[in-house]
C-alpha cells in the first residue's frame, strides 16, 4: 500500500533529494533543476511553491527514480 504523501514546500523537497544524492543545478526563483551526482542525465524540476501539489510531488518522486516510500523516509 501507497505511503500517503505530506504537504511540503518547494525547499523541503529539495533537501530530501540532496539526501538522495541530488546536487541543485539550477536555481531560479520560481523553480530549482536538481542533478544526481551518480547519474548526471538524471534531472529533476522542483518548484518553489508552498506547498508544492501532491499530483507534482508524486511525478518529481517518479522523476528522480524513487518510491513513495524511499522519499517519505528522506525525510
Amino acid at each position: 500500500m501507497a505511503s500517503a504523501l505530506p504537504s511540503l514546500s518547494g525547499t523541503e523537497i529539495v533537501r530530501a533529494l540532496q539526501r538522495a544524492g541530488f546536487e541543485p543545478h539550477h536555481r531560479k526563483e520560481s523553480h530549482v533543476t536538481m542533478k544526481e551526482e551518480a547519474s548526471p542525465h538524471r534531472r529533476v524540476v522542483v518548484p518553489m511553491h508552498d506547498p508544492v501539489r501532491r499530483g507534482t510531488l508524486r511525478a518529481i518522486i517518479r522523476d528522480a527514480g524513487l518510491t513513495v516510500e524511499e522519499f517519505v523516509a528522506l525525510l
